[in-house]
């Protein structure tokens, strides 16, 4: 999912720092805690192009969809074409939790020291470009070879490319897209923290309310509470902002606290996935691969990954955003156009190696070239707007 350049950055000078011990936190004068330099998080960026991969794989063969008898996509269950990826594919849906996990973690770090202009230019030079792209694209490729998905109404194409089609009641070009609803609605939520200038209490501050109304939503019965507070996703974007803090301020157990309840909770929210939507997987499996990854990221958290600088990785992860957009309602008719024609797990692998090129063109030709001209044209309109305030 969106996410920003996975590198840290101090807001206070790194002579100014004393670091404590690998996993002590030292507090400030003033009872703030004090960051902590660190290299890029070259590991996330791994960690990050794992998910997709998991998604991918899972959206080709391990969707209850496609292991229906005469399914649209292979004609036959997939379980019964290949067993053995369908039983591995079917958890690949839990890299999406994995996608909310980073996003809160990188979103805190890329804002840290960034008043709210700079938080809306980074997030929309981040998330338009690939995904103007993968509109039009996935919209070309259902007109071209139709008979897998429906195609939506050129008014409704139109208003995806706002990003805010779910807001309006109107389906996405590609059902992947739903997974951008949550992350834009915590978006909107953290800019307010953003806006007061962020700081280890009032990200735990925010850690807390947004928990706490995340839990009372449900019962609640109030749609707007609902909508705001998330429940569904809040948990996963807590859990990456207190690892966050852990890795900028060390750790302590209020931090352990927060992370182990948005494990509890989370827990529970993919036993709901998995009865409501995914029904190919088991709880146990899945909260096993979640905290697995947890583990992982608590381990990059505190530095146990450092020593990991693999250039590529940089290359890897900035893959992930283009192929998630684009890989499931294109990938799926392609599928469905040569299934008959090599082993599925030649195909299958083939589609998504294809993707991983059709991603870096993205990256190469499209993002940062757009991201660029809108970089500069929002920042030249936002000058301008403080000249005419100033004038006025």
């Amino acid at each position: 999912m969106p996410s920003s350049t996975v590198t840290d950055r101090p807001t206070q000078p790194l002579r100014a720092l004393r670091p404590p011990g690998r996993h002590a936190a030292v507090p400030a004068s003033a009872g703030q805690p004090r960051p902590r330099p660190r290299p890029r998080l070259y590991a996330i960026d791994g960690i990050r192009l794992v998910a997709a991969l998991m998604v991918a794989v899972h959206h080709f063969a391990g969707t209850y969809r496609v292991d229906q008898p005469h399914n649209l996509v292979w004609d036959r269950p997939v379980s019964d074409i290949m067993p053995s990826v369908f039983h591995v594919a079917a958890y690949g849906w839990i890299g999406v939790e994995i996608f909310f996990v980073i996003s809160g973690f990188v979103i805190c770090m890329s804002c840290w020291g960034r008043g709210p202009r700079q938080f809306f230019v980074s997030r929309v030079i981040r998330l338009y470009p690939a995904y103007w792209f993968a509109v039009a694209f996935t919209t070309a490729v259902l007109v071209a070879l139709p008979g897998v998905w429906d195609r939506l109404r050129l008014r409704e194409v139109l208003l995806n490319f706002t990003m805010l089609q779910t807001g309006s009641g109107v389906q996405n070009v590609d059902g992947v897209y739903w997974t951008l609803w949550s992350e834009l609605r915590f978006y909107l939520l953290f800019l307010l923290v953003v806006a007061t200038g962020l700081t280890y209490r009032k990200v735990v501050v925010f850690c807390c309310v947004w928990g706490a109304a995340a839990m009372l939503a449900p019962v609640a019965e109030f749609p707007l509470l609902e909508l705001v507070a998330n429940p569904e996703g809040a948990w996963y974007f807590i859990a990456g902002l207190a690892l966050y803090l852990m890795h900028r301020f060390g750790q302590d157990l209020l931090l352990w606290g927060i992370l182990a309840m948005a494990w509890l909770m989370g827990q529970r929210e993919l036993g709901i996935r998995i009865d409501e939507v995914e029904h190919v997987s088991s709880w146990r499996g899945s909260v096993l691969i979640f905290t697995v990854f947890l583990l992982a990221m608590v381990a990059i958290a505190l530095g146990a990954t450092d020593r990991i600088r693999w250039k590529w990785l940089v290359t890897a992860g900035s893959l992930t955003y283009p192929l998630y957009l684009m890989h499931y309602a294109a990938g799926t008719t392609v599928i469905n156009r040569l299934r008959d024609t090599m082993d599925a797990r030649v195909l299958v692998a083939a589609v998504i190696a294809g993707f991983l090129v059709l991603s870096w063109l993205v990256h190469r030709f499209v993002e940062r070239p757009v991201a660029g001209v809108l970089k500069r044209g929002l920042e030249a309109s936002f000058a301008r707007l403080r000249n005419a305030s100033a004038a006025g």
